[in-house]
């Protein structure tokens, strides 16, 4: 790495940052992290009888902030792909690629890391939240992202996400593409009407049908809401029309909850909102709380895609080594939660950042240009 790309990188982490959806997305990791700790035994099962309440509210309602992934995704796609809501896109299958290029890599060695420490915790333990051994199969749906698709078992608790997220991310640049075709960027309004219709689809059929949960279309409502907040909350737009769009994506989620009340889509609504009025916020990226916030903001996807084999692991070597006692398996959760955050501080570091890097520079040059341009 040169100089200069050393110097960029330290410039990069001195500037504001959007600190508030760091914020958003280290609180949403940490719940996920505690969810899978309360939902996959057996620690959570000896700890149960101590905290039964605490442990029911993560193992179950808890899972709804992956809605908050879903709605920042949204909102920063929208940021990057269509900063002003116009239909079009240049280059949608470089787009779609480097997309891709960003989150396969990272995850298909996470996947690895799952597939080589689930029999190694196999050694101690015997557990249903442990998967089967990896076929090649299974091994290249994982890496295709399809895993979910064609019906192959996952091999960690986060894989189902970013598979989804990819899918968004298609779904997204397809309609920009269409609109584009269709009517140019002349009409300022097309997209905002596009995504509020797929947010209608989406919340009053697709989401109403746990067999779609594979597929993109059961979680555009939210991901749109993303799209939308960030398309209202445009300061160059007069303040009538940033409250008409976002009350456009609004209506819909509205009529949604009063059909069938789903508390998933009503936290993924107050989010929207939460970005509508301050997800284009810079904060200083100096200070001890916010270089917390904005540090546990970057490292979240990592954690994301780490944490389950190191809980796997610390599962089984608590309730191997350490008194099947609530309290001593509370220690062991607590525990795992720490191990996860150090174990995504690490993988951060060592792997999503250089490996990024690397894919990067190859996607550029791929693409015939140098990869300073694209940055």
């Amino acid at each position: 790495m040169t100089v200069a790309a050393v110097v960029s990188q330290a410039d990069l982490a001195n500037r504001p940052q959007f600190g508030w959806i760091n914020g958003l997305k280290a609180g949403a990791a940490q719940l996920i992290v505690l969810h899978h700790l309360a939902f996959y035994g057996p620690m959570s099962d000896y700890v149960r009888p101590l905290w039964p309440e605490l442990l029911g509210w993560l193992g179950g309602s808890a899972r709804i902030a992956v809605q908050v992934f879903l709605v920042i995704g949204g909102f920063l796609v929208a940021k990057s792909l269509s900063p002003a809501g116009r239909a079009g896109i240049a280059t949608p299958l470089q787009a779609v690629w480097r997309r891709y290029a960003k989150l396969a890599p990272p995850f298909l060695v996470a996947t690895l890391i799952a597939a080589i420490i689930t029999p190694v915790a196999g050694i101690w333990m015997l557990h249903d939240s442990m998967s089967a051994a990896v076929t090649l199969g299974q091994l290249s749906a994982h890496a295709l992202l399809l895993h979910g698709v064609l019906g192959y078992e996952s091999l960690s608790a986060g894989a189902w996400y970013v598979a989804i997220d990819f899918q968004l991310y298609m779904l997204t640049v397809s309609l920009l593409w269409l609109g584009g075709r269709l009517a140019g960027q002349r009409r300022h309004w097309l997209m905002p009407l596009v995504v509020t219709v797929g947010i209608t689809f989406s919340l009053l059929y697709f989401n109403l049908d746990a067999g779609w949960d594979n597929w993109a279309p059961y979680f555009f409502g939210s991901y749109g809401l993303g799209l939308m907040a960030w398309w209202a909350s445009d300061p160059r737009r007069k303040p009538g029309a940033m409250i008409a769009l976002m009350a456009l994506a609004a209506v819909p989620v509205l009529l949604a909850l009063a059909i069938d009340y789903r508390s998933r889509i009503a936290l993924a609504l107050i989010v929207a909102c939460a970005l509508f009025l301050f997800g284009r916020a810079r904060t200083p990226s100096q200070g001890r709380a916010w270089s917390t916030i904005n540090a546990l903001g970057r490292i979240s996807y990592a954690v994301f895609l780490v944490h389950f084999p190191v809980s796997l692991l610390v599962n089984a070597l608590f309730t191997a080594y350490v008194p099947l006692e609530p309290a001593w398996q509370a220690l062991g959760m607590l525990t795992a939660w720490g191990a996860s955050l150090v174990a995504g501080a690490a993988f951060y570091r060592w792997v999503e950042v250089p490996l990024g890097r690397v894919v990067g520079n190859v996607v550029a040059h791929l693409a015939g240009r140098p990869a300073w341009v694209s940055r």
